[in-house]
């Protein structure tokens, strides 16, 4: 039987689909556009360098753009899309490993999204997406904002909504690999804090001259979860800092550093103790033709992710080194069919007891049977626990 909640949401998702039949068939953009998905993609989702560009005008062509894709109803200030854009990714995996209690696992769907994106207003965007079902559960909202591109022409984009922190680094949802990027979604000890999503304000600002890109965020520090009783989504009374800074060398090399400043308090309510998380680390991207590199140390530091009470507060403090290595091999550039990548995350942490300890390899191999289906086979394997894991499936967009 399905509870309320389910049944919500269901009857959303048929009344979504009911009025937005007449909508623009999808994936939306390559539709309206009439581009190929490798146009963005190299290959779905991962974004080239056009991607990130037309994402950031808003998802917008500015010299495609004309009066009857949008209804303005005789009034300059309305620039309402004709029709609603609309698309659905769907992914599902067989899953094998060696040491576990069940070897073979079917996990048939993965994960169903149902994600749209456009243009509210000249250089003012949206993009959105809901997890209809993500590892077996409705995962909900989770990628949710307002990009507004070049405010009064001054070069300072600003993003309001829900993301992921670690978006200026590496977008853990363009991935190609099952295997994820493990230390930005890590949580140490009984912290709330981590590098995947939460709420709160993005700002951006690229200095041309010399290849400069600055990015800044104020989040709430606690995720995305509902609202308390007191209708607030903020937990505690801090809100957490974020600044990046990369610098592009030439045309193939991209070097950056980033730092991350934020406090909280007990997420459980038992103590008034708090914790305060630092995350600092350069991170490296090589563009070699054919072969991409993005390399990623991340150093955290909780001064008390326990939250518990003591006469000398050094001693809670725990640091955990994080990496992330990724090398993307394309044979033929976004023309190929076949595309192969190294992924490496290490994290060592000084919590104890290798609590959070995590290493592996992992080598993924993905075929564009068409440009919105890839077919996907990976080897995962543990060093830390040297087990083995095969996973073969599919991600499509439509």
């Amino acid at each position: 039987m399905m509870n309320n909640k389910q049944v919500r949401i269901l009857v959303v998702l048929f009344l979504v689909l009911f009025l937005v039949q007449t909508a623009e068939a999808v994936p939306a953009f390559a539709r309206r556009y009439k581009y190929s998905c490798s146009t963005c993609h190299d290959p779905f989702p991962r974004l080239k360098d056009y991607g990130d560009e037309f994402a950031g005008n808003g998802f917008i062509e500015p010299e495609e753009e004309k009066e009857r894709d949008y209804v303005t109803a005789g009034d300059d200030k309305l620039w309402l899309n004709r029709d609603f854009p609309l698309a659905m990714r769907f992914e599902a995996f067989a899953l094998g490993e060696t040491g576990g209690d069940v070897n073979f696992d079917l996990q048939t769907p993965f994960g169903v999204k149902l994600f749209s994106g456009g243009t509210l207003y000249k250089n003012i965007g949206y993009y959105l997406y809901f997890y209809l079902f993500e590892r077996g559960e409705v995962a909900g909202l989770e990628d949710a904002y307002i990009h507004f591109d070049n405010v009064f022409k001054s070069g300072l984009d600003i993003l309001v909504g829900q993301f992921q922190t670690c978006d200026p680094l590496m977008k853990r949802e363009l991935r190609l690999t099952y295997e994820d990027y493990h230390i930005y979604k890590l949580k140490v000890g009984n912290s709330n804090i981590n590098m995947a999503y939460d709420r709160g304000v993005v700002l951006g600002y690229g200095i041309d001259k010399t290849g400069t890109d600055i990015v800044a965020s104020v989040t709430t520090g606690n995720g995305i979860p509902e609202a308390g009783a007191d209708l607030r989504f903020d937990a505690d009374p801090y809100k957490n800092f974020m600044v990046r800074i990369a610098q592009g060398i030439g045309e193939h090399i991209g070097i950056g550093g980033f730092y991350y400043h934020g406090r909280e308090r007990d997420p459980s309510g038992a103590t008034n103790y708090d914790n305060t998380v630092t995350y600092w680390g350069p991170d490296l991207v090589l563009s070699m033709g054919k072969l991409v590199f993005t390399g990623q140390y991340l150093l955290r530091i909780d001064s008390n992710p326990k939250f518990l009470l003591g006469s000398v507060e050094s001693d809670f403090y725990v640091r955990t080194h994080g990496i992330v290595g990724e090398l993307v091999f394309a044979p033929k550039f976004d023309r190929s069919n076949f595309y192969w990548t190294l992924l490496y995350n290490r994290i060592d942490s000084g919590l104890g007891f290798g609590e959070h300890d995590y290493h592996t390899l992992a080598l993924s191999s993905t075929y564009m049977l068409s440009r919105n289906l890839r077919l996907l086979g990976e080897y995962i394997y543990d060093l830390e626990k040297s087990g083995h894991q095969f996973i073969f499936g599919f991600t499509s967009a439509f």
